[in-house]
């Protein structure tokens, strides 16, 4: 079921999704070579609850982290750990969420670590492009394939993968609600957008082939052909006036550190 969303109701997920913004930001600003991704983890925990929010991800079926960080091949769902090291060329996708007065804010960025190729770099920036192009499909009337197809033409044109399995979502009171937002489709295809929708639009793109697989820690989903993956998310509300990112810390009560490329 799809639960509708109030003007008051998307106000009060503005909250959140500052406060998820604010954590990714400083995050962001911490991405260098010589750092874990567990250090990463404890910045953002600490920034979530500092504000009088609660890590979304932390404990969400059983993941153990406040942050997912997946480095190159890694598309998402990498688990933070003292042992992986940031490198210089490195990307990393850093995904995090927040939960204040019961609503959810999600969003993602895919950092450079130093200076990565130019290849690496194009990849990231195209990903980041289908992010806005998805985005802008985000208006009442349209339907959820517009928003995939837009995501997935762009990426095809520019000779990239898009990922099947894993898609976008709706997102409120729990952080995965109905419906479903693949990153593929046909335009007029799909559920219909109606004002009070809220959803994650998030990219995540391939530099070859768009097949993955899932590492060990029944977690981790790496590219089978190991080249780069890159991952954006917003959370977005349908509005009768367009678009609306909840996923930006203008919305919140308290100032953030500028950092990394976001």
């Amino acid at each position: 079921m799809i639960h509708l969303k109030s003007a008051q109701d998307i106000e009060q997920m503005k909250v959140a999704g500052a406060l998820s913004k604010t954590a990714l930001r400083r995050v962001g600003s911490m991405v260098r070579p010589g750092v874990s991704t567990f250090e990463l983890d404890q910045l953002a925990e600490s920034v979530i609850r500092m504000h009088g929010g609660t890590p979304a991800f932390k404990g969400y079926g059983g993941f153990p982290g406040t942050i997912c960080a997946s480095l190159n091949d890694a598309v998402v769902h990498g688990i933070p750990n003292p042992d992986v090291i940031l490198r210089d060329g490195d990307i990393v996708s850093i995904d995090t969420g927040a939960i204040v007065n019961g609503w959810v804010g999600d969003n993602a960025w895919t950092f450079y670590c130093g200076n990565p190729s130019t290849e690496v770099k194009a990849l990231c920036e195209v990903t980041r492009d289908c992010l806005e192009a998805g985005i802008a499909q985000a208006v009442p009337g349209n339907r959820i394939g517009d928003i995939g197809h837009a995501v997935q033409s762009l990426a095809e044109r520019h000779g990239y993968g898009v990922l099947r399995e894993y898609v976008g979502h709706g997102v409120g009171h729990v952080m995965h609600e109905e419906p479903n937002v693949p990153n593929y489709g046909k335009s007029g295809r799909g559920v219909k957008l109606e004002v009070g929708m809220v959803i994650a639009i998030e990219p995540m793109i391939t530099m070859g082939s768009p097949r993955v697989k899932t590492g060990s820690d029944g977690w981790l989903v790496s590219t089978k052909d190991h080249l780069p993956a890159a991952h954006y998310e917003n959370t977005i509300a349908i509005t009768k006036d367009g678009p609306v990112i909840l996923t930006t810390d203008v919305n919140g009560p308290w100032c953030s550190m500028q950092g990394g490329q976001l």
